[in-house]
């Protein structure tokens, strides 16, 4: 008789705690070197609520190649701008906890230290390509690494809803739009 999913030793309550705990931890101590070191400010991006300029580099260079296949390549610049609008909307809305633990994951993402050895982008993100950060998002999402995944995980959440909540994505998907009340 096979074990099922809650009986795996991975997915026990000590297991989630303990990752859960280290994980927590690794964040905490890549987010406290970045505010120690300067150099990532936690004030907003001029325009903006809760993205900061130390952000949008990255998310300019991963959102195109994210929407890939959900926009037409020549609409491609404008859904970048509107994702991030609406990506730091939703951001703005989130609660200081989670928002919080965002700032940091775009932290590990963004600071050089931690930027090449976890996504295999040594330069920085303006001059990666397509391929490298296509390599970095299927590293993440088939990593060992249960932080990895996650990181993977909630990246493409928070980018694709930010995409969809748009009334411009919903007729290249086929949805009509919320019932008109």
């Amino acid at each position: 008789m096979n074990p099922s999913l809650i009986d795996t030793p991975a997915l026990s309550r000590r297991g989630l705690l303990k990752f859960s705990l280290g994980a927590s931890a690794f964040l905490a101590t890549v987010g406290l070197g970045v505010s120690l070191s300067g150099c990532s400010p936690s004030q907003p991006a001029a325009g903006l609520i809760a993205l900061r300029d130390s952000d949008l580099p990255f998310l300019r260079s991963v959102i195109p190649v994210m929407l890939e296949g959900a926009v037409t390549p020549e609409r491609i610049p404008a859904a970048t701008d509107e994702t991030l609008k609406s990506l730091d909307n939703g951001l703005a809305h989130l609660s200081p906890a989670m928002l919080k633990l965002t700032h940091q994951l775009f932290d590990v993402l963004t600071l050089g230290i931690t930027r090449g050895p976890l996504t295999g982008v040594w330069g920085t993100w303006e001059n990666a390509s397509a391929d490298d950060i296509r390599q970095f998002l299927a590293r993440w999402e088939n990593s060992s690494l249960d932080l990895l995944r996650q990181g993977h995980s909630s990246l493409l959440q928070l980018v694709m809803m930010a995409w969809y909540s748009r009334p411009e994505s919903w007729a290249r998907c086929g949805y009509p739009g919320p019932p008109k009340i």
